[in-house]
């Protein structure tokens, strides 16, 4: 695949650029630096897109730095990211009640958001939780049920880890939620329209213009399919094993690569 007339890089990070142990620390992958480090040396612009939502952006980018993969602090985004650019489009002023850390909830007040507790919110955000009350979930399902819009960092299954699939807490909570009420929630991390405005407008660069890489094909391939972007699966993950036969042709990736260094010989 020629890259040389892409304007700008979005890559998935878990099972595409690093490997996360037990201890949930990253190993970069094979050619990963190396091909960070080509795209910047031509000039062009790049972001990591993560679908993890329970550490800020440059949080993200201190800890991948910290094990060896270069990032600088404005080269990663996070559903966070995406969705406070969502409500101040969608739901300016709206009480917001966050299912997340205390670094998420800090964040988005910082940024504006009004945090409501209970019943009274008129938007759900759900990002990654480690631990979830059972009496939260309730005051949320019954927020949504009076008309509260349901939002989530992420519906899919999980992300890939060293030995397999992590499941998403994030995705179980807002399951949860979606199951008592009927509700269809609103994805703002990938794949969405959200993510596809927040990469673009990040890079300065249409979507159109992009590539976009990942070991994911529900995920990362369907995010480029939305944008219109050039898409490329890493088989070092999620969907290393996949039958892409099996998957309708309009969802397939223009490329397939075994890893991510393969990138190297076409930049």
């Amino acid at each position: 695949m020629r890259l040389d007339d892409v304007g700008g890089f979005v890559f998935d990070v878990d099972g595409s650029l690093v490997h996360r142990g037990d201890d949930f620390r990253a190993r970069p992958l094979p050619g990963a630096s190396a091909v960070l480090d080509g795209i910047r040396a031509s000039g062009r612009p790049l972001v990591l897109f993560t679908n993890g939502s329970h550490m800020s952006p440059a949080a993200f980018a201190k800890g991948l730095r910290d094990e060896g993969l270069p990032v600088g602090d404005n080269e990663v985004l996070t559903p966070v990211c995406s969705a406070l650019s969502y409500l101040a489009r969608r739901h300016p002023g709206r009480p917001v009640m966050v299912f997340g850390s205390e670094a998420v909830r800090g964040r988005m007040e910082r940024e504006g958001v009004t945090l409501a507790e209970g019943e009274e919110a008129e938007v759900i955000f759900v990002a990654h939780v480690d631990q979830v009350d059972l009496a939260d979930l309730e005051r949320a399902a019954r927020a949504v049920v009076g008309g509260a819009r349901l939002l989530t960092a992420n519906y899919q299954p999980g992300y890939w880890g060293a030995y397999g699939p992590i499941f998403s807490r994030g995705a179980m909570a807002t399951a949860a939620i979606a199951k008592v009420t009927g509700a269809r929630p609103t994805v703002v991390g990938k794949p969405s329209k959200a993510a596809v405005r927040e990469m673009s407008e990040h890079l300065g660069v249409p979507s159109e213009e992009l590539a976009v890489i990942g070991d994911d094909v529900g995920m990362d391939i369907a995010l480029g399919h939305l944008g219109g972007s050039r898409t490329i699966l890493v088989r070092s993950g999620m969907s290393g094993t996949m039958d892409l036969e099996r998957v309708p042709e309009r969802k397939r990736p223009h490329a397939v690569i075994d890893g991510v260094e393969e990138m190297l010989e076409w930049l």
